[in-house]
């Protein structure tokens, strides 16, 4: 009775077996959600926001799908998403699962910007066949320890079939474009993967190492079609120059701020002043100019010929920066002039007092430039000499922002690679390398451990049925050739989706970031970890707004 009163009246707790077959049912789920969008002819889903705009994005990128499902209620939106029906399975085991698959993805994402939909099908496909342990009276700690195992197993099968041309530039670079045609294969830029994939290697040759993205900037212009894309050396600023500015400026000496230059009118709204007479009025404005003429005098002070705003600058101070020979852009986007900032070499400056004190940016040309329709300004000759800009054109905002989603993986796995540049084929060819080794390993393991260790590699062929599932090929068939070949000594073959066949890898181009396959491989199994260990959940209870009288 006393254990019964530890928790509050709304409070839910559930224990052992029921809450364990609760967490893999949501864990399955989760993976089943994205499932359809892997591979080549994966699927897209749309996601339309409940909003006042109520935003729609079409995507077939795993971490933007299950961001997307980070909402106050996370069974109703996985529940109605995959529409299973399990007695509610309670909204809780949904919240844990939601933490446990959005995280894996969101780390894949930030660590090597692909494979987010293969680590959490992958740690689905761990927990269904863990459930079948489970219910052949397994302990889970006898899975878990099985699992390590086949994972050990799996990274070293892969490490012994790596490939590293660092030494030899002309095929690092051809490497560097079959892992960004691969990559892109499964985007909306498949079409046009060889020009993307170019583009994505070369803004990623001109970072000479560095895995900041930073000084790669991506402008999305409606209009055109996705092929009239293209990579410009330095930045590109989505903004006009004034009328009266100077249009082209060279060797110039940019100060990038952030201050208000919109004093020099008294405003109507937010001020309350109480005077005699409208002369009265008049001399507090001259005064308001006066003042607005000071700070525009030290700014011109650090001789400077380029003044760059994130706030709005009004007609006055435009007016004396004109007079001045002096460029000024108001109201650009902060991660704009945070770029800016970052590829001239200068620093955001708020305050100008001590003109010694301000870091100004340099670069040998501003000048107006036509995208389209638009006008724009071109910052060529940047201090930061990695510095580019990639113009995105296409048909509407939703294809761009997916062509930007996709282009970013690309350049993610490329950055990545250029660090550590060993090289896997792609096409689920890493999968039936690492089932092959798994499944040797369990043959050589007594005790219960090898079914966990059997389990592990039933889900590591997985990976590769789904991508034969998604191109409407017969699964079963392939896998079986595709298991029959691996028995050969270094055979390179995998899953050709477009000829619908088991193709040679090595002639296909298909290959894919070492890098990326381990982050898959490690972070799905300690996620199917943490899942298997839980015999618990307990919901607190519902926090009650109290009434103040």
């Amino acid at each position: 009775m006393g254990v019964e009163r530890i928790f509050k009246d709304e409070a839910n707790e559930e224990k052992g077996e029921r809450a364990r077959m609760a967490s893999f049912v949501g864990a399955m789920a989760i993976a089943d959600l994205v499932k359809t969008t892997l591979g080549p002819k994966g699927m897209d889903k749309i996601l339309q926001s409940t909003g006042r705009g109520r935003e729609v994005t079409v995507t077939n990128d795993g971490a933007t799908i299950l961001k997307s499902l980070h909402i106050d209620n996370p069974a109703a939106k996985v529940l109605v998403g995959i529409l299973i029906t399990v007695d509610l399975l309670q909204w809780w085991v949904n919240v844990l699962l939601l933490i446990c698959c959005n995280d894996i993805s969101k780390v894949q994402d930030d660590e090597v910007g692909d494979g987010t939909t293969s680590v959490v099908v992958l740690a689905g496909e761990l927990l269904r066949e863990a459930e079948k342990l489970v219910a052949a009276k397994i302990h889970p700690m006898t899975i878990i320890s099985g699992f390590r195992m086949a994972a050990e197993c799996a990274r070293d099968a892969l490490l012994q079939k790596v490939v590293d041309n660092k030494e030899n530039a002309e095929k690092f670079k051809s490497d560097l474009m079959k892992i960004a045609m691969t990559t892109l294969s499964s985007k909306i830029l498949s079409q046009d993967k060889e020009h993307f994939g170019q583009l994505a290697v070369d803004a990623v040759m001109r970072l000479k190492g560095s895995t900041n993205l930073e000084s790669i900037q991506i402008i999305k212009k409606p209009g055109g079609s996705l092929k009239d894309s293209f990579l410009d050396e330095g930045f590109i600023l989505d903004k006009k120059i004034g009328i009266g500015q100077p249009k082209r400026i060279e060797n110039a000496k940019i100060l990038v701020a952030n201050t208000a230059m919109d004093t020099d009118k008294v405003k109507i709204y937010g001020a309350r002043v109480r005077v005699d007479s409208m002369s009265k009025a008049a001399e507090i404005e001259g005064a308001e100019k006066q003042k607005m003429r000071e700070k525009v005098q030290k700014i011109i002070a650090h001789g400077i010929n380029c003044f760059v705003n994130r706030q709005l600058i009004y007609n006055f101070p435009e007016e004396l920066f004109a007079d001045a020979g002096i460029l000024a852009i108001e109201h650009a986007d902060f991660d704009g002039i945070e770029r800016l900032a970052l590829v001239t070499g200068g620093e955001i400056a708020s305050t100008f007092d001590n003109p010694e004190s301000v870091k100004l940016g340099h670069c040998k040309l501003i000048e107006e430039i036509m995208i389209g329709e638009d006008k724009l300004i071109h910052f060529s000759g940047v201090e930061m000499g990695q510095a580019c800009t990639i113009v995105l054109r296409g048909a509407s905002h939703h294809v761009l922002d997916e062509a930007e989603r996709s282009l970013h993986d690309a350049l993610c796995v490329l950055s990545q690679t250029v660090n550590d540049s060993r090289v896997l084929f792609g096409g689920g060819w890493p999968e039936m390398v690492m089932a092959k080794e798994v499944d040797e390993l369990a043959r050589k393991t007594p005790g219960k451990k090898s079914h966990a260790i059997e389990a592990f590699s039933r889900a590591l062929v997985a990976i590769p049925t789904t991508i034969a599932d998604n191109a409407g090929l017969d699964s079963a068939e392939l896998i079986a050739q595709l298991r029959a070949e691996h028995q050969k000594e270094g055979c390179p073959a995998g899953i050709d989706v477009i000829s619908g066949s088991v193709g040679d890898m090595a002639e296909l181009g298909i290959s894919e970031s070492f890098k990326v396959k381990q982050a898959v491989l490690l972070s799905a199994t300690e996620a199917a970890e943490m899942i298997l260990r839980v015999d618990e959940i307990i919901t607190c209870a519902p926090r009650r707004r109290e009434d103040r009288m």
